[in-house]
């Protein structure tokens, strides 16, 4: 069987920080899935991009990095809002899987309650790289996220107008 884990996230957007722990987690396993979580979430403050947009910009941060994306499998997936049952819903929806790849304490719980291993990668600069942090530099009008992302993150963010979208739906200019 292939030794393969799960790491879930909504990716808005990838950045640096994801890169490093899908590096650390290949380390370790054959395969990764990398779940896109809140799939049916975008064009919000918490959530400005869509899923396939996530999907496109996680293809390339893995290509920028020189990541094997042969052992990678990307699958989007809807919030159920419901704790007690999302990682059995998590579990029908991409292929069998061994380990799950988090650092947040109610995510590492209930993957544990549902008898997964949780393999928890270092922080990885988590103070600076964090998708909230990079949306925030976005509506301040700070070029500095760029360095935070993937080259090829920044230039899709560019294409959709990402920064624009994000200050449209927070009411700035």
């Amino acid at each position: 069987m292939v030794l393969r884990g799960v790491f879930p996230g909504r990716f808005q957007p990838i950045h640096w920080g994801h890169v490093k722990v899908i590096e650390w987690a290949l380390q370790r396993l054959d395969e990764l899935v990398i779940v896109v979580g809140s799939a049916q979430e975008s064009h919000t403050l918490s959530n400005p991009f869509t899923a396939g947009e996530r999907i496109e910009m996680i293809r390339a941060a893995l290509e920028d990095a020189g990541i094997d994306r042969s052992r990678v499998l990307i699958v989007p997936l809807a919030d159920i809002y419901m704790n007690a049952v999302w990682v059995r819903y998590l579990a029908m929806n991409v292929p069998r899987f061994r380990y799950a790849i988090a650092r947040n304490p109610l995510v590492v719980r209930l993957f544990k309650e549902c008898g997964y291993e949780v393999l928890i990668p270092p922080p990885f600069e988590r103070g600076k790289l964090s998708s909230t942090n990079i949306r925030k530099m976005m509506l301040m009008g700070s070029d500095e996220w760029r360095s935070l992302v993937p080259p090829s993150v920044a230039k899709i963010i560019d294409e959709i107008r990402g920064v624009e979208r994000l200050r449209e739906v927070a009411g700035r200019d």
